[in-house]
């Protein structure tokens, strides 16, 4: 089990800690509910250690992101970045991640944890002559801070290092690295720097009054706003446009990358299923992954739920599962099945929050 150079850090406060992709990492600390309101309502952050960074340089390097990815990174300027996925021959997801222009013909990739070694192996492929791919994974400790006042808190506490815009990334003179993006839908930044030199940021900001939050609340944040979680509600057996990502998939650019002409096809032909969100319209559990999905009369099974949770914000269970689009459209009555009872839900319009 991977350790991240913050886990003598998370100790020390009390955090329950628990495996997640091969990592130990903190769950909670005073409670998901809390730390969930603090990154709501104020500031919170996450020990992101365990994902991947990945670098691409080289004269032919645009391209062959372009040919590789599915959003239109020849749109990028330098500094910024765009959400997109990576896909295999048939369109399902391998991973989704971010991609950040830093100049031209170089590129910083920020990828999920559990697929690291999965994407350092489908890249390294594929690589053209001319371009070289490193993965600087362990070159890094990470944390996303975010929140509406994180913007108030990191000028205080660090004047001399401008944020940079929303979706851009900042390089600074020690090395460090700067995303503004976000996986709460609050605003926020993911810091990158050696890891030994994490910590101390960890501890800069705990000072500043930013609340230490584990993957439970992570978790929470993420689903109310309808955010798919890789390996869950993105997986090889689905596309992007099942899962309801179609803004960041181009079909339209002249770049082939693994997958186009299947998505291509799905499109013109319609979708059979959609991931779309429930939530339980009454008193019931809260929603777990792999609960069964019902037809309103409890008769037939229409998915399960790839997500799941209780919302901290609406104070009821929610998720998210593939339905056949006749059941896709919101307003649709179905029920969750929990302990051989079914609960009443309704399908929604994304996102919860």
């Amino acid at each position: 089990m991977n350790r991240s150079p913050l886990h003598e850090s998370h100790l020390k406060l009390g955090a329950r800690m628990a495996p997640f992709a091969g990592w130990e990492m903190p769950i909670q600390y005073e409670g998901i509910v809390a730390e969930h309101t603090a990154v709501r309502e104020g500031a919170g952050m996450f020990d992101i250690s365990h994902m991947g960074e990945f670098h691409v340089k080289g004269s032919a390097a645009g391209e062959f992101i372009n040919s590789l990815l599915t959003n239109d990174s020849s749109v990028l300027s330098d500094g910024e970045g765009q959400y997109t996925l990576m896909l295999n021959e048939e369109g399902g997801v391998i991973d989704d991640l971010i991609l950040y222009r830093i100049a031209e013909n170089e590129y910083f990739l920020v990828v999920n944890a559990a697929k690291i070694d999965e994407d350092k192996k489908w890249i390294e492929k594929r690589v053209p002559a001319g371009t070289t791919f490193t993965d600087l994974s362990s070159n890094y400790g990470a944390l996303a801070v975010q929140g509406p006042k994180v913007v108030e808190i990191w000028e205080a506490l660090a004047p001399d290092r401008v944020l940079p815009k929303r979706n851009g990334i900042a390089e600074y003179e020690d090395g460090m690295v700067i995303c503004r993006t976000g996986y709460t839908g609050e605003d926020g930044f993911e810091l990158f720097c050696a890891p030994e030199e994490i910590g101390g940021w960890f501890e800069k900001l705990l000072n500043a009054g930013v609340k230490a939050c584990g993957l439970g609340a992570r978790d929470t944040l993420r689903l109310e706003k309808c955010y798919p979680l890789n390996g869950a509600d993105l997986d090889p057996e689905h596309t992007p446009l099942e899962a309801g990502l179609g803004f960041f998939v181009k079909l339209e650019k002249t770049a082939d990358f693994p997958g186009k002409s299947v998505l291509k096809e799905q499109k013109e032909e319609g979708l059979k299923q959609k991931l779309v969100a429930i939530a339980v319209t009454g008193k019931a559990p809260p929603l777990r992954h792999d609960y069964e999905v019902k037809d309103e009369e409890g008769e037939q099974a229409l998915g399960t739920l790839t997500s799941g949770t209780i919302s901290p914000t609406l104070g009821k269970g929610i998720g998210m599962a593939y339905l056949p689009m006749e059941y896709a459209k919101p307003g649709s009555a179905v029920n969750v099945a929990i302990r051989n009872r079914l609960f009443p839900a309704e399908v929604i319009k994304k996102p919860f929050v």
